[in-house]
């Protein structure tokens, strides 16, 4: 005959086994019900797609002419940035064309830049 507590099975088998129904066992399948769990979104949070001035280059403006999105008023070139998607025009980099630029929110570098160069600005809301 063998000792009876050579094996697991004198305690119920190994680690969390043969705990039956005893009260911690359902605890994990009980939904919380109390206080906040997991990531809130920050409201009236509003992701806007920018663009910098130095995105204006031959080979894009040229793209852009011929594909309808821009037009040519005289020397100018009349941009909508709504209709390529964009909300917001950013400073960085230079462009050596004489734009015509209508968007909804602009920083006041890159309006200097656009005007340095010849062009104008439209927008809604003026930023730094």
């Amino acid at each position: 005959m063998r000792k009876k507590r050579r094996g697991a099975g004198s305690r119920g088998g190994r680690g969390n086994a043969g705990t039956g129904k005893r009260a911690g066992h359902k605890k994990a399948g009980m939904p919380p019900q109390l206080g906040r769990y997991g990531f809130l979104p920050r409201r009236g949070f509003v992701k806007v797609k920018a663009i910098n001035v130095g995105w204006f280059t031959d080979s894009r403006v040229s793209q852009l002419l011929q594909s309808g999105k821009a037009t040519k008023e005289g020397e100018a070139i009349v941009i909508d940035m709504d209709n390529l998607g964009y909300q917001k025009l950013l400073g960085s980099g230079n462009t050596s064309f004489k734009l015509k630029i209508r968007v909804e929110r602009c920083t006041e570098s890159a309006a200097e830049k656009i005007k340095a160069a010849g062009g104008s600005v439209t927008s809604e809301v003026a930023e730094e």
